[in-house]
């Protein structure tokens, strides 16, 4: 696990847009995994904003999405579809049918999941996948106890990670109470993985992710197996790790 330390969330965001531009010019016809949520939103900006300086393209990219939320529609504001349309596929110049986000109002769920792990399959597997993680050690919507050989699945998700996002809803009722996720042996099987971490908020995740056994009952431990792993994670975020 290459663990590279940054000052705060902007360079966090500069760095992780360097690494995954310089994936795109390097590998043939990447496809990159990609995460929601507001830890990769300064990712994007930045990706967007080298796109417009004409230093990357994404005429050759195909992407996936590591999750969505049951019941939402991709018009819906709070659905990922629409965060990651309105985050960086409408600002670049990738091919909408080259863009594959789980579809979370499929009649049939389960066959969703497998349609999922198929394409990704059909594409030649993940090159890199950004991932994000949670307070309680989730990675996509892979909650405590999700098993380390789960494959694209629906899960129920945790009261914490309810709460967490219910920020961006009207109220907490509101935040659905499912979604389809990559699994957790889905990611693993990705060629290399980029985590972002940044803030207090992540610190105590932080140091159990670097400093703790592996085990399902923190997702992200799982990492530590993986062989090409690299984390770019904001001094915030490395307060107790440090023992700061």
């Amino acid at each position: 696990m290459n663990v590279i330390k940054v000052k705060n969330y902007d360079e966090m965001s500069e760095k992780a847009a360097e690494f995954i531009v310089d994936r795109i010019h390097t590998i043939e016809n990447p496809v990159l995994g990609l995460a929601t949520g507001s830890t990769p939103e300064g990712l994007y900006q930045r990706i967007i904003k080298k796109y417009e300086q004409n230093e990357v393209s994404f005429k050759d990219v195909t992407t996936f999405n590591l999750d969505e939320y049951v019941g939402l529609e991709k018009n819906d504001p709070n659905s990922y579809y629409y965060f990651m349309n309105e985050k960086l596929f409408r600002h670049v110049d990738i091919e909408m049918d080259r863009v594959r986000v789980p579809n979370g109002v499929a009649e049939d769920l389960e066959n969703e999941c497998r349609e999922h792990e198929r394409a990704i399959e059909q594409a030649g597997g993940v090159d890199v996948q950004v991932l994000g993680i949670g307070g309680n050690g989730h990675i996509g919507f892979n909650e405590p106890g999700t098993p380390f050989s789960s494959k694209t699945h629906v899960v129920d998700l945790d009261q914490s990670t309810i709460q967490a996002n219910a920020r961006f809803f009207k109220s907490i009722d509101e935040v659905p109470t499912q979604a389809v996720s990559m699994g957790i042996e889905t990611i693993m099987n990705s060629k290399e993985i980029l985590l972002l971490v940044s803030g207090e908020a992540k610190a105590d995740a932080m140091a159990k992710l670097l400093n703790g056994e592996v085990s399902e009952d923190f997702p992200a431990s799982i990492l530590k197996q993986h062989d090409n792993v690299t984390v770019i994670v904001d001094e915030a975020a490395l307060t107790i790790a440090e023992g700061k």
